[in-house]
């Protein structure tokens, strides 16, 4: 008996100092899992309490996100092209290829969203134009879409990957954001509230993403068996598969398992973008991406700031950009701290330049080649019944109107699992790095233990977007995500002035 005594007082001790080691990681899981409990617990009440913030949240900082998302893009850009462009991240050359790195970049940072967006939203904005201009329906669905999409969304991740480059392969730092600026080390306490807030906004948005990718991988199986989708437990089975495969990714690394996953999405991507192609009205897609594409860069101002004849009103913008800006700075910790991880050996400028314009291209080929040819098959239909409006099947049905639909929507399937897969990876190897004090090769440990958080807390969230029959989880993760990046969105602002001052300092 006093033995037991004896070894319960040593393991408790053994905790005590682990805990003191590692606060920081410590504070997080303690947080997440209370968080997880809470919502198994009081599903409903929570669901009550996010939408009335995220309501209030809307109205009164809506037009922040807006600006917030403009300063970005413009902030880079002034960066890039400036002297402190020139400005090398490391003195060794990059350790991956331009193809590998922008595989990476893309996978980790979009992801099964376009997937997920790929019809029905360019067919939403078709149906709804959200604005009254003279452009055609087809060129204002798209050149909103592109806004959605492009420069704004990789100009968050760009932000992030800008600082910790700067900070890890410039000023010889760790990757921990609250460190990444000298300034911040000064005031007791910040740095570890800035961790800790990176952290927890990194796990929102990633759960969002895991419980909006399964839901729609659920609703391809229902659409393929025929039966009525929307089943909990097949999405919450997926949750489990998705944090265990990502697990063992992460758990081989970047180079051995997240950047081959990559690759391979980035293959698989590009084929079923050239078998739609191919069976379109090539010129015509063409024509649209183009002409789209030119009306996006010269409305830019105005569609950032939605003024004038660009401002679709408050209810879209509750319903779409407040959201989109929402999810971007939500990924923005983890993607740019990835970014900035994979892009050792290049230029501020290259990697600038390489992560606002690359991706965002492809994003907008991607969306043209899709939306274009749906709005065809609309255009087509004697009577068009909304085949396209939910998001979670959508892609499902367009295929339906090609050769091999089975063959490929089964083939659709895999490529939103290995998508989701890679994201979660990413996902898992950053807080692994934040966990282990900024290491860049985290033990093995910490992976593990993030795999099973992430997996809690997923959980939680597809639950809590079933609470309410009439919403789906989209509407969930709308009012969640809206109410966590709140926080991030002000560091945002913060740190690019911070970060002008230690460049002016420095060089």
């Amino acid at each position: 008996m006093q033995n037991q005594k004896k070894v319960r007082a040593i393991k408790k001790f053994s905790l005590n100092i682990e805990v003191r080691k590692n606060p920081l990681f410590y504070t997080a899981a303690f947080i997440l899992f209370f968080f997880s409990v809470f919502i198994f617990s009081f599903t409903s009440k929570f669901y009550s309490f996010i939408e009335s913030a995220s309501i209030w949240i809307r109205e009164i900082f809506g037009t922040f996100y807006l600006v917030l998302g403009l300063t970005c893009v413009l902030f880079l850009l002034v960066i890039a092209f400036s002297k402190y462009g020139r400005i090398r991240l490391g003195n060794s050359p990059p350790q991956f290829d331009r193809m590998s790195w922008i595989a990476m970049l893309y996978s980790a940072g979009m992801g099964s969203g376009i997937l997920l967006r790929a019809v029905q939203e360019p067919a939403f904005m078709f149906e709804n134009p959200p604005l009254e201009t003279s452009y055609p329906n087809d060129i204002i669905a798209l050149e909103f879409t592109f806004y959605q999409w492009g420069f704004t969304a990789w100009a968050f991740y760009g932000i992030f990957a800008l600082f910790i480059g700067y900070s890890l392969f410039v000023r010889k730092n760790n990757i921990l954001l609250g460190t990444s600026l000298p300034q911040l080390k000064k005031i007791r306490g910040i740095p570890q509230s800035i961790d800790l807030l990176t952290i927890l906004t990194t796990v929102f948005g990633l759960v969002a993403a895991i419980g909006l990718g399964t839901t729609q991988i659920e609703g391809g199986i229902s659409h393929l068996s025929e039966t009525k989708s929307g089943t909990l437990w097949i999405v919450l089975a997926l949750v489990f598969l998705i944090c265990l495969l990502a697990f063992f990714s992460a758990y081989a690394g970047v180079e051995k398992g997240i950047k081959r996953i990559s690759n391979l999405n980035i293959y698989c991507t590009i084929a079923v973008l050239i078998f739609v192609f191919i069976q379109t009205d090539i010129i015509e897609v063409l024509r649209q991406f183009f002409t789209a594409s030119w009306y996006y860069i010269t409305d830019f101002f105005q569609l950032s700031l939605a003024t004038g004849n660009f401002n679709p009103g408050k209810k879209f913008l509750t319903d779409w950009t407040y959201y989109y800006w929402a999810f971007w700075l939500a990924w923005a910790p983890f993607t740019g701290i990835f970014i900035a991880r994979i892009s050792q050996g290049r230029s501020i400028r290259e990697m600038i330049l390489g992560v606002l314009l690359l991706p965002s291209l492809g994003s907008f080929l991607w969306f043209s080649v899709f939306g274009g040819t749906s709005f065809n098959i609309i255009e087509n239909m004697q009577h068009y019944n909304g085949e396209f409006r939910n998001v979670f099947t959508s892609i499902f049905t367009f295929f339906e109107y090609f050769p091999l639909s089975n063959i490929i929507n089964i083939g659709i399937i895999l490529l939103l699992i290995s998508f989701l897969v890679t994201s979660v990876d990413s996902a898992i190897y950053v807080l692994s790095m934040f966990s282990d004090k900024g290491s860049e090769n985290p033990k093995k440990k910490y992976r593990l233990i993030w795999a099973v958080l992430l997996l809690i807390f997923s959980e939680a969230i597809v639950i809590l977007g079933s609470v309410k029959p009439e919403n789906d989880i989209l509407d969930a993760m709308q009012k969640f995500l809206i109410i966590g990046s709140l926080p991030f969105a002000f560091l945002t602002a913060i740190m690019m002035l911070l970060f002008i001052v230690e460049l002016r300092r420095n060089f």
